[in-house]
């Protein structure tokens, strides 16, 4: 008997007993109601297919514009912007710590100066975009703002996610800058921001996404991201917001894998044990709340460096996994993306992928295509179950945040990322041209190469920058943000007037590091 990623059995064959005493009222509902089992909509995508995003970014604001302008002429519905390492760790180019990691793993922004240039005949008002960054969240949300603004396009008529979810750092993906507490502020303070400046805003995306990549199974995965959801809306909840004012905007970030059952399940079960959460915990009245709504990405750890063309058909299984499983909107990884950057020509084949899925399958035609499968079913109940699981035991140690103290998700995470090693290392995973159908030798692949002279020009633009600013007000407006760092007033107005007033990204976040400190791996929260 096989057994799934998540280390439940897999039976060879499934009929109406694996559903014995299910009861479909309470298990699946109508599509677009509780519990949003079938999906969050009640017509899915028989009105229009999801959001058609491409992650993209790098080197400097403008490579990375040109990237756009080519993605949105080629189809894409929504941009998704990735961020170089600095840039993620409140960092400028100039800085000795960003030595040789400038435009490296995505766009360098240091400024409003590169914001500008980024978006630089993008109409805001028509674009959706997304922003892969974390603890500095509310300084790209900022720039965006004060971009669009620039553009003539009112904030209100803004729509987009930031990624804000600073906890799967502190478990996964290790890109933290402040100490959790302040961390979590910021996070509530960005939730009340954009209530009342853009209020069509996605205030967070809490990811699994990065949980996956380290090695979490699917039970896993959704388990640790809702739970981290959870501690989320308990500070906004603590904070004295009501949940139906922000949970409305809450969104989350899945992984999609090539094994297509499971991962439809998971979503499945992600989207019911959300919606249960949010009414019985939270008492949310607003169905808008209890929708798990969320953006996929096919699974870059699943994609090898040898025979890399052979990720062309990972990549349209797992978008096919995403799509049945209901996400709302997907980003397709480009098949060179275990070597290097997307070159122009796979990033463009990774969107037709989706374009293929959308209007050359039927998979659109109908919503929900598995609802009723017995093995699906089952499958749903049974990762629901584990997931349920582990989330009581994140609830024993405190949840999600003492948890993370004591280091739970981390070692569940590294001890499933083991095993599958293992198995792979074994052969009893078959990784197709890894371990087994290798060839003798590789052909050879010219991949995409930033050229190392972006840190140089980067370093230019901020001496220009600093030289022509208004130092009086750059200092002034960076006293306020230390101010309102020490109080507990709203953080995004103060910072919003000193990004304004042409303050770097690393300045900012240097006047907060001043106030708050720095985390590090071991601290006591």
């Amino acid at each position: 008997m096989r057994e799934s990623e998540s280390g439940l059995p897999v039976e060879p064959v499934y009929g109406p007993e694996a559903l014995a005493g299910w009861d479909p009222a309470v298990k699946l509902g109508e599509p677009g109601a509780y519990p949003f089992t079938r999906g969050v909509y009640p017509t899915m995508y028989t009105g229009r297919p999801w959001t058609m995003r491409q992650y993209a970014g790098f080197g400097t604001a403008v490579e990375s514009n040109a990237r756009y302008k080519q993605l949105i002429a080629n189809g894409t519905t929504g941009l998704s912007v990735a961020f170089d390492l600095p840039t993620q760790m409140g960092h400028d180019s100039d800085a000795p710590i960003a030595h040789g990691e400038v435009g490296k793993v995505g766009v360098a922004v240091d400024s409003i100066e590169d914001m500008r240039v980024l978006f630089d005949g993008i109409p805001l008002d028509q674009v959706s975009t997304s922003m892969t960054i974390n603890a500095p969240a509310a300084l790209l949300l900022l720039l965006y703002q004060l971009v669009a603004e620039e553009q003539g396009v009112p904030a209100h008529m803004l729509t987009g996610t930031i990624q804000n979810d600073v906890l799967k750092e502190y478990i996964a993906r290790g890109t933290y800058i402040f100490p959790p507490k302040p961390s979590l502020r910021l996070v509530a303070d960005i939730f009340r921001y954009c209530r009342a400046e853009i209020p069509r805003w996605n205030t967070i995306s809490i990811s699994g996404y990065h949980m996956a990549e380290a090695g979490a199974s699917p039970a896993q995965e959704i388990a640790f991201t809702l739970a981290d959801g959870i501690e989320y809306v308990r500070t906004a909840v603590a904070a004295g917001m009501d949940v139906d004012d922000f949970a409305p905007r809450l969104s989350f970030f899945f992984v999609a894998r090539t094994t297509i059952l499971e991962e439809v399940a998971k979503f499945r079960a992600a989207r019911r044990i959300w919606a249960r959460v949010m009414r019985e915990e939270f008492g949310a009245r607003n169905p808008k709340s209890l929708m798990l709504r969320f953006h996929t990405q096919t699974a870059g750890v699943q994609l090898t460096a040898q025979q890399p063309e052979v990720n062309l058909v990972r990549v349209a299984v797992q978008g096919l996994a995403a799509v049945l499983g209901g996400t709302q909107s997907l980003h397709t990884n480009s098949f060179d993306e275990a070597i290097a950057l997307p070159t122009d020509k796979s990033a463009r084949l990774a969107l037709r992928t989706q374009q293929v899925l959308a209007h050359e399958t039927d998979v659109t035609a109908t919503v929900d295509p598995f609802a009723g499968s017995y093995v699906v079913e089952r499958m749903t109940d049974e990762v629901e179950a584990a997931a349920l699981e582990l989330m009581g035991k994140v609830e024993d140690l405190g949840g999600a945040v003492g948890a993370i103290e004591r280091g739970f998700q981390k070692t569940e995470i590294e001890r499933n990322a083991y095993r599958i090693a293992q198995e792979t290392d074994s052969g009893e995973r078959v990784v197709v041209g890894v371990n087994r159908f290798q060839l003798a030798e590789e052909e050879p692949y010219e991949p995409l190469r930033v050229d190392p002279a972006i840190e140089a020009r980067q370093a230019e633009r901020l001496a220009v920058l600093r030289a022509e600013r208004d130092r009086r007000a750059v200092d002034a407006a960076l006293a306020g943000v230390r101010e309102a760092a020490r109080g507990d007033g709203n953080l995004l107005y103060p910072l919003k007037d000193a990004l304004q007033a042409r303050a770097t990204i690393g300045e900012v976040c240097d006047a907060l590091r001043e106030v708050w400190g720095t985390y590090s791996p071991g601290e006591t929260w």
